[in-house]
């Protein structure tokens, strides 16, 4: 049984009652980010039960050491961890002499949770009577601030209910934090130095190794029934890596006090002197103000839903399931720092390790070329441009030469740093992924420039990489390439994967388009580049005999093409004919019994027809999804939204939907049950993917946005903006029509179901 706490609502995420046991769910479901920093639902108040600690910075990470066998040539030297940085948040409670927990206090009644999406707010309410029988109502408000992206505001209001109270605060910040996921419980933060003046402290630290600085700071306010005291702390305790401030009030019965903290981070990557930083952005909220900035953080966000919100008429889970995959992503990556990119747990969790996987480039990137300003997606293109040197040094770890660049699967600076040895050496088609993105970008925005300025050097890299990756085969007469994991990682080792043989052909021939074109249109840039790489007319008729005579495997006797050379040796039992209590098989099951099932983690040779589906008739998709689906057990969060895409194409929308459901409410109703360890960020751009291509059908085709629009029984309209070459479209579907109205200058030319329409600015259309 999946998890059905959260409740249903259209803009909040909800939680009503204190559960002891969905603590750490609730910590991952409520995160809060702003695109440099994050943090997950933790109470500012001390709490003795299950908790995950978390807070997160962006681009700041620790190079785990790997030790393996020397067969291992070219193993990553260390496993990135994402870190769990220096604790801002906590603010410990006594009152009447009794410290505030909710796991001990004797009751709890009336809890509440809610994320507003809509302002980019977390809230959290509840009452308590304490052990000593004192009774008290709590209300607390938190956000990160998306105008100052290096302050947090907390405000933390506390009501005595049926006495008097003598109410300490004592708010801290501190740098002895362990990682969940630490080994031998060791620390990764060295304490530098502690500093408080006033109701301001600052605590600096510095990363083992990576040698990343960051001060923590708070600034604290102290209220009663809404009027600024005034006061500075009756005690300050201070350690090496740790200040903790006390705050004393007397509060009568049914008045209420509150504690303000403004805290955050200032790190080496953007300041000198992070001290000196913390001192001038505390300033800046000061002079701003709580309320002003609370104020700010609901404009700032109506600013993002004005283009990014899709609507849902009809289905109150299916639009918070949406709105909540596109908060989520959001708050992850603003695209403002061409240093960052989309980590698949984001600020929620530490799962994963690193940075950066080909997620990006297969899922993301479309969602944000669609919401974003262009330059978003060209930032994250050049990421990859910005780490081609390291990309070529990764395959010349493994024995490839002559600037032949294999990507890293996982990444933080451009090194590999995924210390599985299926994945790192073998799940080679992540090249594939951050050609095909290149392509991408170029077909939605029709800016070519930047293959010329930087795209063509990736280009030529990943082909080099699949010329010398692929071998000959007597055997067959024809290139093949062994040894691989596709996108199913429960098959590992494999020959001949089917995607990524036919995206090694597809890059090949991609990359000698580009180059014929660019020697036409762009002689200086070709001259430029071909000297630089040094690349030959010889060494490029080698690579197309090897796209041109790239072998796939094929079964005539089910008319599919083969995931890979041993599929068919497999027990070909279906899902629906496997026992539901050996669900979910990773977690049930041994690696050895997976790897020789003929189950699926994710969409695979249907992740080929999902790239290249103009390549495909038809018939030939519904083919795949009729044979492949029934063994695809959708245990990676990426499945649901191409196999949603893709039955809606089939016009399949009872299946499409229920695919639907599954991705955009993965983590609010946890099919994967493991939601407490983080969010799966970015898989939620796949949500947005099932809506505008699945459902919308949009395209884009000769330059032209088309559409192919449909809607399950269940809704009764949807709409969607694209932002489409500076030009913003919204879509509007119901049961029984589409309108087009167009924001821009000049009119647009769309395609739907296969009609021309003319949309004029500020006009509707109507279909």
């Amino acid at each position: 049984m999946n998890q059905d706490y959260i409740k249903p609502d259209n803009w909040s995420i909800i939680e009503e009652g204190f559960d002891a046991e969905k603590v750490k769910s609730s910590e991952s479901l409520f995160s809060i980010g702003n695109g440099a920093m994050g943090q997950r639902a933790n109470f500012e108040e001390y709490y003795s039960g299950k908790t995950f600690q978390g807070s997160y910075i962006a681009g700041i990470y620790y190079p785990d050491k790997t030790k393996v066998g020397w067969w291992k040539n070219g193993y990553p030297e260390y496993f990135a961890k994402v870190l769990n940085a220096p604790n801002w948040i906590g603010i410990e409670i006594e009152i009447n002499g009794e410290n505030l927990d909710l796991a001990k206090c004797k009751s709890v009644s009336n809890f509440k949770r809610e994320l507003n999406m809509k302002e980019g707010i977390y809230y959290r309410s509840f009452e308590a009577t304490l052990a000593n029988g004192t009774e008290i109502a709590v209300k607390v408000r938190r956000f990160l601030s998306l105008d100052l992206d290096e302050v947090g505001v907390i405000n933390y209001e506390i009501t005595a209910l049926n006495s008097d109270a003598k109410i300490v605060f004592k708010p801290y910040v501190d740098a002895g934090v362990h990682n969940e996921d630490a080994n031998w419980e060791e620390k990764f933060w060295e304490p530098i130095s502690v500093k408080n003046l006033a109701n301001e402290a600052f605590v600096t630290a510095r990363t083992f190794k990576t040698h990343f600085t960051a001060t923590t700071f708070m600034q604290n306010s102290v209220l009663l029934d809404g009027s600024n005291l005034s006061v500075t702390p009756i005690n300050v305790q201070k350690t090496t890596e740790k200040i903790q401030f006390s705050y004393e009030i007397a509060v009568a019965k049914g008045q209420t006090t509150t504690l303000q903290k403004i805290g955050g981070y200032t790190v080496s990557m953007n300041h000198e002197n992070t001290v000196k930083a913390a001192e001038n952005v505390i300033l800046k909220a000061l002079e701003v103000g709580v309320n002003q900035l609370t104020e700010n953080q609901k404009t700032a966000w109506a600013k993002i839903w004005e283009m990014s919100d899709i609507t849902i008429d009809g289905d109150v889970k299916a639009q918070q399931g949406i709105r909540f995959n596109i908060f989520q992503l959001n708050q992850t990556y603003l695209g403002k720092d061409s240093r960052l990119n989309i980590g698949p747990k984001g600020f929620t969790g530490e799962k994963y390790g690193g940075s950066t996987y080909w997620d990006t480039e297969a899922y993301c990137i479309p969602f944000y070329m669609a919401t974003k300003d262009q330059q978003v997606a060209r930032n994250l293109l050049a990421y990859r441009y910005n780490q081609l040197d390291k990309a070529i040094e990764n395959a010349e770890k493994l024995g490839f030469k002559n600037g032949a660049a294999l990507y890293p699967m996982v990444t933080m600076n451009g090194e590999e740093c995924h210390n599985e040895w299926e994945i790192t050496f073998e799940e080679i088609h992540r090249n594939g992924a951050i050609a095909f993105a290149i392509y991408n970008y170029y077909r939605f925005t029709g800016d070519y420039s930047y293959i010329p300025e930087k795209g063509l050097e990736v280009l030529i890299g990943i082909a080099r990489f699949w010329h010398q990756r692929a071998t000959f085969s007597t055997n067959r007469n024809q290139y093949v390439i062994l040894g691989v994991t596709g996108p199913n990682e429960y098959e590992n080792n494999v020959n001949n994967n089917f995607y990524t043989n036919y995206i090694a052909k597809w890059c090949i021939d991609y990359t000698i388009e580009q180059i014929q074109k660019i020697e036409k249109e762009y002689p200086l840039d070709y001259s430029r580049i071909l000297n630089k790489v040094k690349l030959s007319q010889s060494e490029i008729s080698e690579m197309k005999n090897v796209a041109d005579n790239m072998y796939f495997p094929y079964s005539e006797e089910h008319g599919v093409y083969l995931q890979q050379d041993g599929f068919l040796d497999k027990e070909l039992i279906t899902v629906a004919n496997l026992d539901k209590s050996q669900r979910p098989i990773n977690q049930k099951w041994s690696w050895d019994r997976i790897l020789r099932s003929p189950y699926i983690k994710q969409a695979d040779t249907l992740q080929g027809f999902y790239f290249f589906e103009d390549h495909f008739t038809k018939e030939q998709l519904e083919k795949h999804f009729d044979f492949y689906e029934p063994f695809t057990v959708h245990e990676s969060s990426l499945s649901p939204c191409v196999h949603s895409i893709q039955a809606a194409v089939l016009g399949r929308m009872e299946q499409a939907y229920t695919f639907y459901l599954r991705t955009s409410r993965l983590d609010l109703d946890d099919y994967n049950k493991e939601v407490e360890e983080g969010l799966h960020i970015t898989s939620m751009a796949g949500t947005w993917m099932s809506i505008v291509e699945g459902f919308g059908g949009m395209r884009v085709k000769n330059n032209q946005l088309h559409f192919e629009p449909r809607i399950p029984k269940e809704w009764e309209g949807y709409s969607f903006k694209i932002n489409f070459r500076n030009q913003i479209l919204k879509v509007e579907i119901t049961q029984n029509a589409t309108n087009f109205s167009l924001e821009g200058e000049k009119e647009i030319l769309v395609n739907i179901n296969g009609k021309q329409v003319t949309v004029e600015p500020n006009g509707l259309v109507t279909v």
